[in-house]
């Protein structure tokens, strides 16, 4: 049984539309323990370290219940706890620091439903329930489109009247608290500081890139929601605007927004698969032409964000694709030579951090992706802060 031996301890969760991660960390960002509810309202799991019980959820708010309650049998009472942090998927405008959570931010958050309406209900739901169980334990937010604040105008502002644009139709850019993760880890996988123009690749189900000058973002694929960009596992990435009114024509909103997000991407172009390792196993032609369309566009997407940092110093790879994947890193890399890019395949293969060759122009990393400890690094500062 584990059991509180730090005097602080940071609960973290991360509420997706059909899952809630969750992870512990000590005052000094030690992972003490993580796990994950998975399948909610389908087939459902509770993942603990390396415990996994088959356990029906019914809801987001069953789900929470049963990961709280197996955190106090491990010896984690809720209402000990120092700090609760989320991950909160959208902050419009507004919210574009990590901030404590208070009732004027809650009602934000409310807000910005509309911009993030598979996220953020399931977000707000892990902060109200967890304010009814413990309301003395205070809450943190961090969101995952704050990185991307400091895009200019330029680069979030459509071609569209001023009228529409001042309704937050606009880029906001996502998996914002991966690219801030990835930031704060290169100098310590590199030994290096970090590197002025970098091109960082968060590759996953859910996949991005974004143009880091100088430690911050300045434009990234994603727009007014994460449908835009990639090549994703199972959503669309870029389509014409018009492609997307004669689906509205044919089929209803309703249905349009089902395909576009749940039945396109590597799910759609191969005929039923999206995990990109099933598709690098499948020797068929659709598999081969899906993982070939995915690096395609990363590669269109990753030209546009070299020419927006007007250079590029470095690459890292993130993301469940990104670390993994040798053979689409390989493919990227290949695709990216004309920018001075030289893979050592050796490395690639035996899944170095390092990737660059030595006659290499541009330096190439693997960053492990660390939402969750990102989030605790959040939460922690505004505490020191407040202290």
């Amino acid at each position: 049984m584990a059991h509180q031996t730090d005097t602080q301890n940071i609960l973290v969760l991360n509420a997706g539309s059909s899952s809630i991660k969750f992870a512990l960390f000590d005052g000094h960002l030690n992972q003490t323990l993580s796990g994950i509810a998975e399948g909610i309202g389908q087939v459902s799991k509770l993942t603990i370290g390396t415990d996994v019980e088959n356990t029906p959820f019914i809801d987001h708010r069953a789900a929470l219940s049963a990961v709280l309650k197996r955190l106090r049998l491990r010896g984690f009472d809720l209402k000990a706890l120092t700090a609760v942090g989320h991950r909160v998927v959208h902050g419009g405008a507004k919210l574009t620091q990590p901030v404590r959570l208070t009732p004027e931010v809650r009602a934000e958050i409310n807000n910005c439903t509309p911009l993030a309406p598979l996220h953020n209900p399931h977000n707000l739901a892990a902060i109200d329930m967890l304010s009814e169980l413990a309301p003395d334990v205070p809450q943190y937010a961090s969101f995952d489109t704050s990185f991307h604040a400091t895009n200019p105008t330029v680069a979030t502002r459509y071609a569209i009247p001023r009228m529409i644009e001042t309704k937050g139709i606009r880029r906001y850019g996502f998996h914002g608290l991966s690219y801030a993760s990835l930031a704060q880890t290169l100098p310590v996988v590199s030994d290096q500081k970090l590197p002025s123009r970098l091109l960082a690749f968060h590759l996953g189900n859910g996949a991005s890139l974004c143009a880091i000058l100088n430690g911050y973002s300045v434009a990234t694929t994603m727009g007014y929601s994460p449908l835009d960009g990639l090549t994703m596992g199972t959503r669309s990435g870029g389509i014409d605007a018009n492609a997307v009114l004669r689906l509205v024509a044919d089929n209803g909103l309703e249905r349009t927004k089902a395909i576009l997000n749940h039945e396109s991407g590597l799910l759609g172009l191969s005929g039923g698969k999206s995990d990109m390792r099933n598709l690098m196993l499948d020797a068929s032609a659709d598999s081969a032409f899906a993982i070939e369309h995915f690096c395609y566009w990363s590669l269109r997407h990753a030209g546009s964000l070299i020419a927006a940092m007007e250079g590029l110093d470095a690459i890292a790879f993130t993301g469940g694709i990104g670390e993994n994947a040798i053979g689409v890193r390989a493919r990227i890399l290949r695709g990216l030579e004309w920018a001075g890019v030289r893979l050592d395949v050796d490395a690639n293969h035996r899944r170095k951090a390092r990737l660059h060759a030595d006659s290499s122009k541009v330096a190439i990393w693997v960053v492990p992706a660390q939402e969750e400890r990102m989030i605790a690094a959040d939460t922690l500062s505004i505490l020191k802060g407040a202290a």
